[in-house]
């Protein structure tokens, strides 16, 4: 199912179907602000074990999640007044950082270390989803092979359709994912150059 949605004015009662499908343990591809990205709640584990299945990733490469601000950051994510500065700085923006996990986290999501990647994406409809939604939303990119990108909705529906509940048409994004910031380690360290300037961290 396709669903399109301004991207800059996003229609809440169109988020409203995205969020209804999320809720009922649905997986959706939705746009941010660097790739398209499928998604579900955190706290679901079925839905999560879908994801895995659908990346035919190994459990042992845990899944970032986003979230709508920094606030809620916080509840899921040990953080320094030093990783404060440094991500009211970068969001919402292109960034994954990884921090300590809180225990609100599902182990699902945590690594060996009880690391977490989170993200606050610069995106319109996502951020309302989020807002909507109440929940933390998974977040890996949309590829069936890995980093074969798919950037268009239309190539995402004809791909993925079938073996997820929802795309969100919210136009042709790029091919560029996010870059990863690792704030576990002192100094911070660069895991991965995505679309977001990392300078910075050097």
């Amino acid at each position: 199912m396709m669903l399109s949605i301004n991207p800059d004015n996003p229609q809440a009662r169109l988020v409203q179907k995205a969020v209804d499908i999320l809720k009922d343990g649905g997986i959706i591809a939705y746009p941010t602000d660097t790739i398209y990205g499928i998604g579900c709640n955190v706290f679901d584990k079925r839905a999560i074990e879908r994801i895995y299945q659908i990346k035919q990733k190994n459990y042992k490469s845990p899944l970032s999640f986003i979230c709508p601000d920094l606030k809620d950051v916080s509840r899921y994510a040990i953080v320094s007044n030093a990783d404060y500065k440094i991500m009211r700085h970068f969001f919402p923006g292109p960034y994954t950082f990884i921090l300590q996990g809180t225990r609100l986290v599902p182990k699902l999501m945590l690594t060996k270390r009880r690391t977490v990647g989170i993200r606050v994406p610069a995106n319109n409809i996502c951020l309302m989803l989020l807002k909507i939604f109440g929940n933390p939303i998974v977040s890996t990119s949309a590829a069936l092979v890995e980093n074969e990108i798919l950037n268009d909705p239309l190539d995402i529906e004809e791909k993925m359709g079938k073996i997820i509940d929802l795309t969100i048409d919210g136009g042709i994004l790029g091919f560029e994912p996010s870059s990863v910031i690792d704030l576990t380690t002192e100094p911070p360290s660069i895991l991965r150059r995505g679309k977001g300037e990392v300078s910075f961290f050097e």
